[in-house]
């Protein structure tokens, strides 16, 4: 078998086979066919070159308290019927890895069809990115406030609205830069994204402190929904604003479906005992380079400490090995060490306590770290400074 990057020739017959495994629309978009910035599609071919199966490495960026961290993002992972069971997607993924380790990525997340075969690469569950119902009825009324201006948006408030979503996303984790790579390269449009009917805007002092972006759907009967696409406020009075604005929709849309980030001014606004999940999709993370991981980001700083472990990393092999964990001011260091820890992790554990999605003794248990005899795991919870990862983007 080999793998590779795809060649434009080549990138017909990837999209075919992408369709089959998820059942696609049968005619491709123009940028399928093309050679495109800010990602590398793989391809595994048998020794008659026939194409087994395919992978994308999205080159994105992802917040991670306050510093932009390299990630090599995965999608479109896709084996031929005829192959699947004999090690492709192992092969596209190690290469993939090892790829995206020589241009510098960091860390790596993905929206799994199937955990399996990414758990055996390395990858685990860290959250699910959740789409919700609301009863419009069930919003909270606003009198609006004469410090706030609330408007409608267009093409020449995007600008603003990108610098509010990095205001508010910069210092969470987990969270796309939505900057450089394919993010760039969005055609200019007089008006405002496709599948975008409004953008909601709320002003302080002539500044940006919240926007919603919504599609209205189709009908007015009890079957219609307002689908906000987008929704952040970095002031409690511009959440309030926000949702007034969605519960002014009752009339119309009994329904208002969004996408909420775990407890930001907005979420906290809504009557959460109300929500229904209308849709979740569960996400995975790995180290692409564990030492780039923790080096990279930001680090609480009021967190002082230091842990030894021993890393196991079959498909990454350049994670293995007994490392030093350091963590002052703010910032993080991983130094190799001679001598065997006492204490061991599993790739995935370090995932886990990396995206504060479980501490170490959850970890332990799940037979993902381990150590001598009476060793106590808790000094690994040193890995899950900071706040819990998140996403706000499907790809």
């Amino acid at each position: 078998m080999q793998v590779r990057p795809l060649e434009v020739d080549e990138l017909e017959a990837a999209w075919q086979l992408g369709r089959l495994a998820f059942g696609s629309a049968p005619t491709p978009a123009p940028s399928a066919l093309a050679p495109l910035d800010g990602l590398t599609r793989y391809g595994a071919f048998d020794t008659a070159g026939r194409l087994l199966g395919k992978a994308v490495d999205l080159h994105h960026e992802q917040w991670w308290a306050g510093r932009r961290v390299a990630a090599a993002d995965v999608a479109g992972v896709a084996v031929a019927p005829e192959a699947r069971g004999r090690g492709v997607a192992r092969a596209l993924l190690r290469k993939l890895l090892a790829d995206a380790r020589e241009r510098g990525a960091a860390v790596s997340a993905l929206f799994p069809t199937i955990t399996g075969p990414y758990r055996s690469c390395g990858w685990e569950v860290a959250g699910a990115l959740r789409a919700v119902d609301l009863p419009t009825v069930a919003l909270p009324a606003h009198r609006p406030a004469p410090e706030l201006t609330v408007r409608a948006g267009g093409s020449a408030d995007l600008a603003a609205v990108a610098d509010l979503y990095d205001r508010i996303a910069r210092h969470r984790c987990g969270l796309l830069t939505r900057r450089g790579g394919l993010f760039d390269q969005a055609p200019p449009t007089a008006g405002l994204p496709d599948g975008i009917d409004g953008l909601t805007l709320v002003e302080q002092d002539g500044h940006l402190v919240g926007y919603a972006a919504w599609s209205r759907g189709r009908g007015y009967d009890q079957h219609a929904v307002l689908t906000v696409e987008d929704i952040l406020a970095c002031t409690g009075g511009a959440a309030r604003e926000l949702v007034g604005v969605l519960a002014s929709w009752r009339s119309v849309t009994p329904t208002v479906r969004l996408w909420p980030l775990a407890h930001d001014a907005v979420t906290a606004q809504l009557p959460l005992e109300q929500v229904r999940v209308h849709e979740e999709r569960i996400w995975m993370h790995r180290p692409v380079d564990v030492a780039r991981a923790v080096a990279d980001r930001g680090w609480p700083t009021g967190t002082r400490g230091r842990v030894d472990f021993a890393l196991t990393d079959d498909n990454a092999p350049w994670n293995t090995g007994f490392w030093r964990f350091e963590v002052d001011g703010g910032e993080a260091r991983l130094h190799r060490i001679p001598d065997e820890p006492t204490l061991s992790l599993d790739v995935r554990g370090f995932a886990l306590l990396y995206t504060g999605a479980a501490d170490a003794y959850a970890v332990a248990e799940a037979g993902l770290s381990g150590g001598a005899a009476g060793a106590d795991p808790g000094p690994l919870d040193l890995l899950g400074a900071g706040p819990r990862a998140d996403v706000l983007d499907y790809f």
